[in-house]
Protein backbone atom coordinates (compact mmCIF):
# COMPACT_ATOMS: atom_id res chain seq x y z
CA UNK A 1 0.00 0.00 0.00
CA UNK A 2 1.48 3.49 -0.96
CA UNK A 3 0.77 6.21 1.67
CA UNK A 4 0.92 9.64 0.23
CA UNK A 5 1.21 12.82 2.69
CA UNK A 6 -0.99 15.23 2.01
CA UNK A 7 -0.16 19.08 2.28
CA UNK A 8 -2.48 21.72 3.14
CA UNK A 9 -3.01 24.77 1.13
CA UNK A 10 -2.54 28.39 2.51
CA UNK A 11 -0.80 30.07 5.64
CA UNK A 12 0.57 27.87 8.54
CA UNK A 13 2.33 28.74 11.61
CA UNK A 14 5.94 27.80 11.53
CA UNK A 15 6.97 28.75 15.03
CA UNK A 16 6.69 31.40 17.68
CA UNK A 17 8.96 34.81 18.19
CA UNK A 18 8.47 36.71 21.04
CA UNK A 19 5.02 37.43 22.24
CA UNK A 20 3.39 36.23 18.35
CA UNK A 21 3.21 33.65 15.46
CA UNK A 22 5.67 33.62 12.73
CA UNK A 23 3.14 32.90 9.39
CA UNK A 24 5.18 32.70 6.28
CA UNK A 25 6.97 35.85 5.93
CA UNK A 26 6.18 37.90 8.70
CA UNK A 27 5.26 37.78 12.95
CA UNK A 28 1.86 38.36 14.31
CA UNK A 29 0.96 38.64 18.50
CA UNK A 30 -2.59 38.70 17.70
CA UNK A 31 -3.67 36.27 15.06
CA UNK A 32 -6.61 35.58 12.55
CA UNK A 33 -5.66 32.67 10.44
CA UNK A 34 -8.03 30.28 8.11
CA UNK A 35 -7.16 28.28 5.14
CA UNK A 36 -7.07 30.88 2.66
CA UNK A 37 -4.91 33.75 5.13
CA UNK A 38 -3.71 35.36 8.14
CA UNK A 39 -4.10 38.98 9.67
CA UNK A 40 -2.30 40.51 12.25
CA UNK A 41 -5.22 41.28 14.88
CA UNK A 42 -6.18 43.61 18.04
CA UNK A 43 -7.90 41.22 20.04
CA UNK A 44 -10.14 43.10 23.14
CA UNK A 45 -9.39 41.76 26.31
CA UNK A 46 -10.95 38.14 26.88
CA UNK A 47 -14.10 39.08 29.04
CA UNK A 48 -14.95 41.44 26.01
CA UNK A 49 -14.95 39.06 22.68
CA UNK A 50 -17.94 39.66 20.79
CA UNK A 51 -18.45 37.63 17.17
CA UNK A 52 -17.54 40.86 15.60
CA UNK A 53 -13.80 40.89 16.74
CA UNK A 54 -14.01 37.95 14.75
CA UNK A 55 -15.76 38.73 11.66
CA UNK A 56 -13.35 37.48 9.16
CA UNK A 57 -13.23 34.51 10.11
CA UNK A 58 -17.42 33.91 10.05
CA UNK A 59 -17.45 34.97 6.72
CA UNK A 60 -15.86 32.08 5.37
CA UNK A 61 -17.40 29.93 2.60
CA UNK A 62 -17.72 27.52 3.77
CA UNK A 63 -18.09 28.49 7.76
CA UNK A 64 -15.24 27.14 9.64
CA UNK A 65 -15.92 22.95 11.52
CA UNK A 66 -14.80 24.97 14.39
CA UNK A 67 -12.67 28.15 15.96
CA UNK A 68 -9.50 27.27 17.26
CA UNK A 69 -9.52 29.84 20.25
CA UNK A 70 -5.95 30.76 21.38
CA UNK A 71 -6.27 32.55 25.15
CA UNK A 72 -2.79 33.15 25.31
CA UNK A 73 -0.58 32.01 27.89
CA UNK A 74 -3.50 30.05 29.66
CA UNK A 75 -6.44 28.90 28.97
CA UNK A 76 -9.40 31.07 29.86
CA UNK A 77 -12.60 30.95 28.96
CA UNK A 78 -14.89 32.85 26.52
CA UNK A 79 -17.91 34.99 27.38
CA UNK A 80 -20.93 32.26 27.31
CA UNK A 81 -22.47 35.00 24.78
CA UNK A 82 -19.48 34.01 22.19
CA UNK A 83 -19.40 30.60 22.50
CA UNK A 84 -23.27 30.66 21.99
CA UNK A 85 -23.48 33.52 19.35
CA UNK A 86 -20.77 30.80 17.49
CA UNK A 87 -22.75 27.73 18.45
CA UNK A 88 -26.39 29.17 16.81
CA UNK A 89 -24.35 29.92 13.38
CA UNK A 90 -23.29 25.38 13.90
CA UNK A 91 -19.64 26.76 14.76
CA UNK A 92 -17.98 24.88 18.00
CA UNK A 93 -15.27 27.25 19.93
CA UNK A 94 -12.33 25.35 21.29
CA UNK A 95 -10.72 27.62 23.65
CA UNK A 96 -6.74 26.77 24.85
CA UNK A 97 -3.42 27.98 25.43
CA UNK A 98 -2.34 29.94 22.36
CA UNK A 99 0.58 27.79 21.69
CA UNK A 100 -1.89 25.14 22.13
CA UNK A 101 -3.81 25.84 19.31
CA UNK A 102 -1.11 27.38 17.20
CA UNK A 103 0.32 23.46 17.66
CA UNK A 104 -3.40 22.03 16.70
CA UNK A 105 -3.48 24.41 13.70
CA UNK A 106 -0.83 22.84 12.00
CA UNK A 107 -2.12 19.47 12.83
CA UNK A 108 -5.99 19.66 11.23
CA UNK A 109 -4.35 21.45 8.73
CA UNK A 110 -2.39 18.72 7.70
CA UNK A 111 -5.61 17.18 8.13
CA UNK A 112 -7.11 19.58 5.29
CA UNK A 113 -9.33 20.22 7.96
CA UNK A 114 -11.44 23.45 7.24
CA UNK A 115 -10.97 25.01 10.60
CA UNK A 116 -10.53 28.75 11.88
CA UNK A 117 -8.47 30.30 14.97
CA UNK A 118 -8.05 33.49 16.59
CA UNK A 119 -4.89 33.83 18.64
CA UNK A 120 -4.69 35.85 21.22
CA UNK A 121 -0.24 37.32 21.62
CA UNK A 122 1.49 35.00 24.00
CA UNK A 123 1.97 36.99 27.11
Amino acid sequence: MKMERRSAEGPLISGFSGRGFKVDDGVYEGLLISPERADGWSPPPIADLTPDDIAPLLALSPQPEFLLLGTGATLVRPPRAFTEALGARGIGVEPMDSRAAARAWGVLRAELRWVAAALYPLD
